[in-house]
């Protein structure tokens, strides 16, 4: 039965930038699959993602093309679309009823989607996936809601502390493991015009998740009570602030405008010694950097020295099914059963080897996957994420939590804002964490 608690369209989130995958490109652009329909008279199913990079839609388009040579009764076509507009477009397609028939999404945007009254439960098609393919707990958890699971788990992403092997080497400086080895680190190795850290501040969702990764490890991963209303001004938000903001004395002056390119593109020449982000930073590494794989560096997010814990940020990205036909719907549960199969998962997560991560512990998922070269060139920062990903977690979702409207929360970036407030305005961390307390209180109203 189609969900039907319907939030208010009068308002819309303006604050939204960036996106969990960190893509750039252009929206609505159709890769693969065909405006025709089949042979049986069937159009295809749409299937709307952000992962908007060339590389990426030219794979997943070829993923449709091959799927749609197997003669399916409903062929699918990839449509793309952008993460700073997605929660206009998604909210206007509601209003007409011309929203895909598939939508892609993180935890926190699937939220929001299903309070625009959007979505069926896709419960008996991640039920069989797990039991064929063995799905990890956490990807399907924050999906799980009123006894149903809302999104089918296809890949996960989370982060880790990168870094110059050389320039750590030559400044006697190991990998850090704590806060406090983190802050002297970057300090060491900020000097003769190379920063030490580059990390984001910008009003967007790449802020959002560095600084949350450090909440997690910093034991201030909960913003909520027990009974769901925000508990965001707490002294370990305050403390995770704080560090953050030290953080960002070593990292270069312009990353106020910061979102995932600009740290990466800043390790890749040298000019920062440091980073933390996604997978993606392993295929371009040797091209950019002129280095060797063996330079490029990976470690855990550092734990706060007293009371800290492993983390990371961790995103289980999924597709909901938002058609109102019976038959679509059985067409896409179609597709992602074909989509799991060992080789063609493979190939999905091909697109960006590195920042995709498996969402099930599949042997022969696994094996697959390993066969591509940036896959097999980079073996310890793979085993790391993988590893990561068993104890990362998500802002609405730690401790078994599902916040309804968290994707009102997350849609205005008021942690990115928190961060903004203290590092540009110069305002204290209380007083920064005691605005966004009100601001969420005042989001979820």
């Amino acid at each position: 039965m189609k969900f039907t608690r319907v939030k208010s369209l009068a308002v819309l989130v303006a604050g939204v930038i960036g996106l969990a995958a960190c893509a750039g490109g252009a929206s609505e652009e159709t890769t693969g699959g065909t405006e025709a329909t089949d042979g049986a008279g069937n159009a295809p199913i749409t299937i709307w993602h952000m992962e908007n990079t060339p590389q990426r839609v030219a794979a997943w388009g070829a993923i449709a093309d091959e799927y749609n040579a197997t003669n399916p009764e409903y062929p699918v076509e990839f449509q793309v679309q952008e993460w700073d507009s997605i929660y206009a477009n998604i909210a206007a397609a509601a209003q007409s009823s011309t929203q895909p028939d598939v939508l892609f999404a993180i935890p926190d945007f699937a939220t929001y989607v299903r309070n625009l009254g959007l979505g069926y439960p896709v419960t008996e098609t991640v039920d069989s996936l797990d039991a064929a393919h063995g799905l990890y707990p956490a990807s399907r958890a924050a999906y799980t809601d009123a006894g149903e699971v809302w999104a089918v788990p296809l890949y996960g992403m989370v982060q880790v502390l990168w870094y110059n092997a050389q320039m750590l080497e030559a400044a006697g400086v190991e990998a850090p493991s704590t806060w406090s080895e983190l802050l002297a680190a970057a300090e060491t190795l900020t000097a003769d015009g190379v920063s030490g850290i580059a990390v984001p501040a910008g009003k967007n969702l790449a802020s959002d998740q560095v600084a949350y990764s450090f909440m997690l490890t910093g034991g201030a991963g909960n913003w909520f009570t027990e009974d769901g209303q925000p508990n965001f001004n707490t002294p370990e938000v305050v403390e995770a602030i704080s560090f953050y903001n030290e953080l960002l004395q070593f990292s270069p002056e312009d990353s106020a405008n910061y979102a995932w390119g600009e740290p990466q593109a800043a390790l890749n020449n040298g000019s920062v010694a440091m980073a933390i982000e996604k997978g993606q930073y392993l295929p371009p590494w040797v091209a950019e950097s002129g280095l060797e794989p063996s330079d490029l560096g990976c470690a855990p997010i550092p734990v706060k020295d007293q009371g800290g814990e492993a983390g990371s940020i961790y995103y289980s990205n999924a597709a909901m099914v938002l058609s109102d036909d019976e038959n679509r719907r059985a067409g896409s549960s179609a597709f992602f059963t074909w989509l799991m199969e060992p080789a063609n998962y493979a190939k999905f997560l091909h697109a960006e080897p590195g920042l995709f991560l498996p969402v099930t512990g599949n042997s022969a998922h696994v094996e697959e996957w390993r066969t591509n070269e940036t896959i097999s060139t980079y073996p310890e920062c793979v085993d790391l994420m993988l590893e990561l990903s068993n104890v990362g977690g998500l802002f609405g979702f730690v401790d078994g939590q599902y916040i309804s409207r968290i994707g009102d929360i997350s849609g205005q970036n008021i942690l990115a804002q928190t961060i903004q407030r203290v590092y540009v305005e110069g305002e204290s961390a209380e007083s920064a964490v005691a605005w966004a307390q009100q601001e969420m209180e005042t989001a979820l109203r």
